[in-house]
């Protein structure tokens, strides 16, 4: 059986997990960000949620799939491009997907491509996290101030991806311990 990457029932619910593992692990977290690409991981996690947790969907400002189909109130093609392109950057955003964005998101908001390899770069500075682009999107949300916190409020933000190899980090040292 061929399996979408996301816009299938299963590929929710899979990825919906993500939500369920974030609950048991952090507890008093008022907003949770996460990337968007077709949907899938922010519909899977919407769809745990159920509006219980505030949802910001962060998307490169180069693929702006879920920003275009809000504002057009269902999916449409939108430009797919950019450094996180591997990952966040398909024509449009899936039809399964979108109900639960429109339902459940909050806001969505854009990251430029420096922000997000800024962020890219600042996860393996700080934290020795290999990040692929689109993994990094939510991180540059908040260094890039797009997503602005009001005062007290816990935010998580999901590091997500599988696209790593040494190309990605044209930037970064070099050294034993980086995980690709």
């Amino acid at each position: 059986m061929a399996v979408h990457a996301y816009d299938q029932v299963e590929t929710m619910l899979g990825q919906g997990t993500v939500g369920l593992e974030f609950e048991q692990q952090y507890t008093g977290v008022d907003t949770f960000l996460v990337a968007v690409g077709g949907g899938g991981l922010l519909g899977g996690v919407a769809a745990w949620f159920g509006g219980s947790m505030k949802l910001v969907g962060v998307e490169p400002e180069a693929a702006p799939t879920l920003t275009s189909a809000l504002q057009a109130g269902k999916p449409v093609d939108s430009e797919a491009g950019g450094i996180a392109a591997d990952s966040l950057a398909p024509k449009r955003v899936g039809e399964l997907t979108f109900p639960f964005a429109q339902r459940y998101v909050d806001r969505v908001v854009l990251v430029s491509d420096d922000a997000i390899q800024q962020a890219q770069e600042s996860l393996w500075s700080v934290l020795r996290i290999a990040s692929e682009p689109g993994g990094a999107a939510t991180l540059a949300a908040l260094l890039s101030h797009r997503y602005q916190p009001k005062r007290g409020e816990r935010v998580g933000v999901l590091v997500c991806g599988g696209n790593t190899t040494a190309v990605n980090f044209p930037k970064l040292e070099r050294s034993a311990d980086v995980c690709v």
